[in-house]
């Protein structure tokens, strides 16, 4: 039985990775890869929803940096919905996971951010 889950759906010109449960060093690599595998090339980026996740250490930390330096350098972006009341929401930001403009406390937010960033590119 795994500790964590991740359900992919495609929205136009996004990924979302909703990660249920918890994310430590023992699935996180597998959880990172298999989000990064399912993006396609095509778009403009990935919204990794938090919102269910109960506990989140280093290395899932680790993972969602490396997903970020990956998007990156596809000309992608990462946005992680993590809500201010979410286990793992002081985690993130002592850690620097949490970027301004890539944080959001909803899955709309998290689909706006994505398509606002096309809006600049264009």
């Amino acid at each position: 039985m795994s500790l964590a889950d991740v359900h992919i759906s495609h929205e136009p010109g996004a990924l979302v990775a909703r990660l249920v449960g918890e994310v430590d060093m023992s699935n996180a690599e597998e959880l990172g890869a298999t989000v990064i595998g399912a993006t396609p090339n095509q778009a403009r980026g990935v919204v990794l929803d938090l919102t269910q996740v109960d506990y989140l250490d280093s290395a899932g930390i680790y993972v969602i940096h490396g997903m970020r330096a990956s998007l990156q350098a596809r000309g992608q972006l990462l946005v992680l919905v993590i809500p201010p009341d979410s286990p793992v929401y002081d985690t993130l930001r002592l850690s620097g996971a949490e970027r301004p403009g890539e944080v959001v406390e909803e899955l709309d937010a998290g689909l706006a951010a994505l398509e606002a960033s096309a809006s600049e590119d264009a």
